[in-house]
């Protein structure tokens, strides 16, 4: 069963962050909300807990994983990041935007894509995402928490809970009901950025720059 955390969406208690930050490094994963989707969580340095990830969400290892960064200079630790790429993501972040990167060699295998080398990397928008980001010192693993055949178009955040209590170590509530709209994709692993998805905060990114769409 998991334990439960309320948390304030602005105001996070230090002394519950704290704890949850002890459950990551041990291990946990986690259902929170970010500034999209609720999503499954974990350490990105902890193997086993993104081995459990993917086997709760039945990703094989070739399906590469999104993970939450605090900051852009965060992001140059684990992706490298050219000059026309960081132009646009110091406009887009924080944000619902997933940049696609070449990584480096601190992003762990189990989370890339094995052919092209890269990782999907978000800075969110959200104090809790941030302040569970900062207590942990590491970047947190960001997958959805649709699992199986969940319609979670119809599930209220208790429901998603309910749904998931057994699988998960952390559920986190901030009061924040689910969104099902996805981050916008951006593929920034050539000068010129491609969207790969269109999603949430895509308006912002038509107002600044012209994006070919793949």
């Amino acid at each position: 069963m998991a334990t439960l955390y309320t948390l304030h969406p602005e105001s996070p208690q230090t002394f519950k962050v704290e704890k949850i930050r002890k459950q990551l490094q041990s291990g946990a994963i986690m259902l929170y909300a970010t500034d999209t989707v609720y999503a499954i969580g974990c350490d990105l340095q902890s193997k086993s807990a993104i081995q459990r990830v993917r086997q709760l969400k039945k990703l094989s290892n070739d399906k590469p994983l999104t993970f939450l960064c605090p900051s852009l200079s965060n992001i140059a630790q684990y992706a490298y990041v050219s000059d026309p790429a960081y132009r646009t993501m110091r406009h887009l972040i924080p944000g619902p935007y997933t940049f696609i990167l070449p990584a480096t060699k601190l992003v762990p295998k189990l989370v890339m894509n094995p052919k092209r080398k890269t990782t999907g990397i978000r800075v969110p928008n959200s104090v809790v995402c941030q302040a569970l980001l900062q207590s942990l010192g590491n970047p947190i693993i960001s997958t959805s928490a649709h699992v199986g055949d969940m319609d979670e178009t119809y599930l209220s955040r208790y429901e998603l809970f309910d749904a998931l209590e057994k699988q998960v170590d952390i559920i986190i509530d901030d009061e924040s009901e689910p969104s099902y709209q996805a981050s916008t994709i951006l593929d920034m692993t050539k000068d010129d950025p491609v969207i790969l998805r269109k999603g949430l905060g895509f308006d912002a990114v038509e107002q600044f720059e012209t994006v070919p769409v793949d």
